[in-house]
Parts: structure tokens; C-alpha cells; sequence
């Protein structure tokens, strides 16, 4: 009954920034936990960013902290996140996902979007 879709990736030079949206459908947005999670070639799918149902909480992977930023607008059904100072190691395609309870920072959610491609160049 979930649907999540994002948008807004792409490519970007090195040191550029982008922002991630993902919109939820078909269930009520503000009961659940949202995170991003990315997936470069070759590696094992990672928990990048989280927010509790409330926006109260967020959480980071140490990799991308002080870069990004997590948040959600749960009037819009939407959860963003903007990507700063952007490294060729941030390269991967970046899911939305959601889940009902903890924890949040896991891979192991249970509803994903499609996946949007971000490429950082060098």
C-alpha cells in the first residue's frame, strides 16, 4: 500500500550540493521512520541519514555528517535531504525508505522508492 518515489538526483562536480525529495503515498506519512540509504557499485547497501516520525531526532553515518541534512515536512508527506560539500565517494543511487519502529539507523527498512542516481565528479 506504500508508494515512495524520489527526485532530484543527478551529477554534480565535486564540492557541489544537491537535494533528494521523496513523496508517501497510500498510508499516513507522520506514523512512520524515514531514511535515506545508498548503494555505491560493488558495495553493500548503507544507512546514510534518518529522522524519527516526529522530526525530533535525526541520525547521520559518520561518513556523511556535517554534510547532509535530513529533514521532513509531514503536511507535504515529503523527506528531504541536502547534500553539501559533495565527494566522488558519495557516488551511489539513493533510496527512500521507510519503517514503523526502531531502529532507525539500519538498512533493514521495510518500504523502498526506485532509487535516484547521484554521480559527484572530480
Amino acid at each position: 500500500q506504500v508508494q515512495l518515489v524520489e527526485s532530484g538526483g543527478g551529477l554534480v562536480q565535486a564540492g557541489g550540493s544537491l537535494r533528494l525529495s521523496c513523496a508517501m503515498s497510500g498510508r499516513t506519512f507522520s506514523l512512520y521512520n524515514m531514511g535515506w540509504l545508498r548503494q555505491a557499485p560493488g558495495k553493500e547497501r548503507e544507512f546514510a541519514a534518518g529522522i524519527r516520525w516526529s522530526g525530533s531526532t535525526t541520525y547521520y553515518a559518520d561518513s556523511v555528517k556535517g554534510r547532509f541534512t535530513i529533514s521532513r515536512d509531514n503536511a507535504k508527506n515529503t523527506v528531504y535531504l541536502q547534500m553539501n560539500s559533495l565527494k566522488p565517494e558519495d557516488t551511489a543511487v539513493y533510496y527512500c525508505a521507510a519503517r514503523t519502529g526502531p531502529p532507525i539507523a539500519t538498512t533493514e527498512y521495510d518500504y523502498w522508492g526506485q532509487g535516484t542516481q547521484v554521480t559527484v565528479s572530480s
